[in-house]
């Protein structure tokens, strides 16, 4: 424009403002690091949630090792220390009620030198994912899984799990094969119960006998150990033979028990690997038993054969 502000003629000149004017001011920053945008506001208190969590650990308020799990329960946390079960920690409320059992976890944790820490219900409620812990709560450290070879190079009596998905029944397997003298477990990797919290609850700490080792592909294993020597009996309400008509023979050699799911039983593939399948005998109409008491039924008439 001119001065005079006509069209015509020499116009002003910006001076170099509009050249100036097209310098870049660098890339945009995050949102994360830009002020007052919602990212920012977001990533601050997730650094003060971080920041504040950090502190509770170290004042002992319930943070625990990376893979450890909480076993949760008067009742519980006793029969565990009294079965030796490896453990990291104590944690007992503040305002807990010290009757005889907490007194009893606490002399029993004292005495293996484990860490007792004082917490808050809060803490011990985001420990144990709500569970009813009554104050009282033991960390216990991620299980450390056997290898297969080594179970079947060492014992000739075995019990492998096909889909049992509840820990509680991996749990009362384990307690009845540390009754009956069996030397491990075999659970595959996937879709099947581990040795958690809730499995050593059902245990009673027999985890601490009878060593558990993690199978990728159970079938697989069970040819394999077919292949070396061991006979194959599954168990399942349609079996083939009933487990009073068992031969004595086989029960006596080298033997895997296979313990079927919960609601499906035994896969298609490991049943073809079973050289028998034997069912238990019941009044008809009654329930099938669950995998526990079944595997404890079965494991009790094998010891009775190979004692006699």
């Amino acid at each position: 424009m001119r001065k005079d502000g006509t069209k015509k003629g020499q116009v002003v000149g910006s001076g170099g403002q509009r050249r100036r004017g097209l310098v870049g001011k660098g890339p945009t920053p995050k949102a994360t690091v830009r002020p007052g945008h919602p990212a920012q506001r977001r990533a601050r208190r997730s650094a003060e949630a971080k920041d504040s969590a950090g502190r509770r650990s170290t004042r002992g308020g319930g943070a625990a090792p990376e893979g450890a799990e909480a076993l949760a329960g008067r009742n519980a946390v006793v029969e565990a220390l009294r079965a030796n079960v490896p453990a990291i920690s104590l944690h007992v409320q503040i305002d807990a009620d010290m009757d005889d059992r907490v007194r009893e976890a606490m002399a029993l944790a004292g005495n293996r030198g484990l860490s007792m820490i004082q917490s808050t219900r809060t803490e011990l409620d985001r420990m144990t994912s709500r569970a009813v812990h009554q104050g009282l709560v033991l960390s216990v450290p991620a299980y450390d899984y056997a290898h297969v070879d080594d179970l079947l190079e060492e014992s000739d009596l075995l019990v492998a799990l096909d889909g049992v998905t509840d820990p509680r029944n991996l749990g009362a397997v384990a307690r009845s094969a540390a009754a009956f003298g069996v030397g491990g477990l075999i659970v595959p990797e996937r879709r099947a119960a581990g040795v958690t919290a809730g499995a050593w609850k059902a245990s009673a700490g027999a985890f601490t006998r009878v060593p558990v080792a993690r199978a990728t592909n159970l079938t697989r294993v069970l040819k394999a150990a077919a292949q070396d020597g061991f006979f194959i009996v599954g168990l399942d309400a349609e079996g083939d033979v009933d487990l009073p008509d068992l031969d004595p023979e086989l029960a006596c050699g080298p033997l895997i028990v296979v313990v079927g799911g919960e609601e499906s039983g035994m896969s298609r593939l490991v049943r073809d690997t079973c050289d028998v399948v034997v069912s238990i005998p019941m009044v008809a109409g009654n329930e099938s038993l669950n995998a526990g008491v079944a595997a404890g039924i079965v494991l009790y008439s094998i010891a009775a054969l190979r004692s006699s």
